[in-house]
């Protein structure tokens, strides 16, 4: 990381040559954190002062906004030439950012083949291996031997993303096998790379969702995987680090749609008309749904009125059942997510939950008690029984909907994340609510009990 002397001496002219040093000897992503904490008017300064190298790599780690500020600070020459030199994934990523005009444009002044690739990765659908794939792979043709195979990695293959597998196809380009640089390396050169390559190779379709491409890639180990098209042909590879942005985009998402923001996509930095746009839809659908609870609520005020002490055991139904929902339905998406459980293992996980949700029904129906008892005056101590009651009921219904929820949304192949924290709390404060007060004003009915 940059001292505190460095980091401002981009203020004074007279210390640039030294910036500039400091710059180019760090790595790509201490300078990209750097520059993106510089007030604006001095990020482009700061760039400017990157070798040619040390800027492609830099402008790759900046956020998308810091990015298209240095786009429309910059000179147009070198912006095509920071934009050519990136990798096609990342360059197609930065394209998804930026506003239609300025991509057309940036896509004009590319090369022909830059131009190609870019247009053919931002041509398959967001989200799936095909949007995330580079085009950067090691290719061999079959009857290469392993010092041709050699040879041609060392001329050809320099600034491939990685060479640590080398593909293996026919004249066709279709997909045949792989063989990894080890295996290159500890084998003597006249064997030919077909009988050392393994043609259980491991891959996936232009079209498979990213989520699945980052458990494959978990599930077998793997640094890149083979990216094919619906004719077997390699069209590219995604690396592990394309994998650990997918995990961490995907893990954000259901975070925050865990907790009702729209898209799952907010930044910690957005803007505050951002966070008004991505919040405030939900909050606001929370509320009807919420004047739903409330209206149920409506015809029992005057058991509450007869009762008094019912407004202060209520909060605990709202609370407690709302957070039973929620860690029900964290452990189903998060299980759903990494492919422990399927829409297959309904019925097992709901048995395992209902068997858990016995005992934490039982526990917390008789702390209710026991709390009811205390606040509650002598004669309505009665409400007790019924607070317990329905603790534990709602304790039950708290589980068994947070693991169907997500599990019906996975089988209607709809993201499970849907089924936010707030819709699972607000749907269990109905239940809890109405249940409880129907069954005190049927015990003041029935059994004509009075306060």
């Amino acid at each position: 990381m940059l001292v505190q002397d460095v980091r401002n001496s981009v203020i004074d002219v007279a210390d640039l040559n030294q910036l500039k040093w400091d710059l180019n000897r760090l790595q790509p992503v201490d300078v990209g954190e750097y520059i993106t904490q510089l007030p604006s008017q001095q990020r482009a300064i700061a760039f400017r002062l990157l070798n040619k190298h040390q800027a492609t790599d830099v402008f790759e780690y900046l956020p998308p906004d810091v990015q298209e500020e240095l786009i429309n600070s910059l000179h147009d020459v070198q912006v095509v030439q920071i934009v050519e030199n990136m990798s096609p994934d990342d360059r197609a990523e930065l394209f998804d950012e930026l506003p239609a005009k300025v991509v057309k444009r940036l896509l004009q002044e590319l090369s022909p083949e830059q131009r190609q690739v870019t247009a053919t990765i931002l041509g398959y659908a967001e989200g799936t291996a095909g949007r995330v794939m580079t085009t950067e792979y090691v290719r061999l043709r079959e009857g290469l031997t392993v010092g041709e195979a050699l040879s041609k990695i060392r001329r050809q293959d320099e600034d491939k993303e990685t060479i640590y597998y080398a593909y293996v196809t026919d004249d066709n380009r279709k997909l045949v096998s792989v063989v990894s640089l080890r295996q290159l390396l500890f084998t003597f050169p006249d064997v030919l790379i077909g009988s050392i390559a393994s043609d259980r190779v491991v891959k996936v379709k232009t079209e498979t969702p990213q989520e699945e491409v980052a458990r494959i890639m978990q599930r077998y180990d793997l640094i890149a995987l083979p990216v094919v098209d619906r004719e077997e042909r390699l069209v590219g590879i995604i690396t592990i680090d394309d994998v650990i942005d997918i995990l961490e985009e995907e893990a954000t998402e259901d975070i925050q749609k865990l907790a009702g923001v729209s898209g799952g996509d907010e930044a910690t930095l957005s803007s505050p008309l951002i966070t008004l746009k991505k919040r405030l839809p939900w909050l606001f659908g929370v509320m009807l749904l919420y004047i739903g609870a409330s209206s149920a609520i409506a015809p029992f005020q005057s058991t509450i009125s007869m009762v008094p002490v019912l407004a202060v055991i209520m909060p605990l139904f709202s609370n407690t059942g709302g957070t039973v929902g929620i860690q029900a339905l964290t452990v189903t998406i998060r299980g759903l997510g990494v492919g422990e459980v399927t829409p297959k293992d309904t019925l097992k996980l709901l048995r395992k939950e209902l068997t858990a949700g016995l005992g934490t029904a039982l526990a917390l129906g008789l702390t209710m008690i026991c709390l009811s008892l205390i606040w509650a005056p002598p004669q309505e101590r009665w409400v007790s029984l019924i607070a317990g009651t329905v603790m534990a009921i709602n304790t039950l219904v708290a589980v068994t909907l947070g693991t169907l929820l997500p599990m019906v949304l996975k089988r209607l192949k709809l993201d499970p994340a849907l089924v936010s924290g707030p819709l699972v709390t607000t749907m269990l404060d109905a239940i809890g609510f109405v249940i409880f007060l129907t069954l005190i004003s049927s015990a003041l009915h029935i059994f004509h009990l009075k306060p």
